[in-house]
């Protein structure tokens, strides 16, 4: 299992609105995705235009190339992209045993 950790700041005063669009992007365009197993979308206390979107995939190329690769990506591109200021940092981890 991978863990994609995407580090977003988006623009001040948007936090609501990108709350819920991140939430209905998950359910509805990642979810449908192959190899996704479940997310958590964290928000800062110290930073409030700070969030961690925390995406499980079953292999490094369902995200990297499954989905990002997809028509279903363009959708996310349309309903998130326009919030975060500036781009998200995206790493992905592997569980140490």
């Amino acid at each position: 299992m991978i863990l994609e950790v995407a580090d977003i700041r988006i623009a001040p005063g948007r936090q609501a609105e990108f709350e819920r669009a991140v939430h209905h992007g998950i359910q509805t365009v990642i979810a449908k995705s192959k190899g996704f197993r479940g997310y958590q979308v964290r928000h800062s206390i110290e930073s409030p235009d700070r969030y961690l979107l925390l995406l499980h995939w079953d292999t490094l190329e369902d995200h990297t190339v499954g989905f990002r690769q997809s028509a279903p990506y363009q959708r996310w591109k349309a309903l998130l992209h326009h919030y975060y200021d500036p781009f998200p940092t995206v790493e992905h981890f592997v569980a140490v045993e």
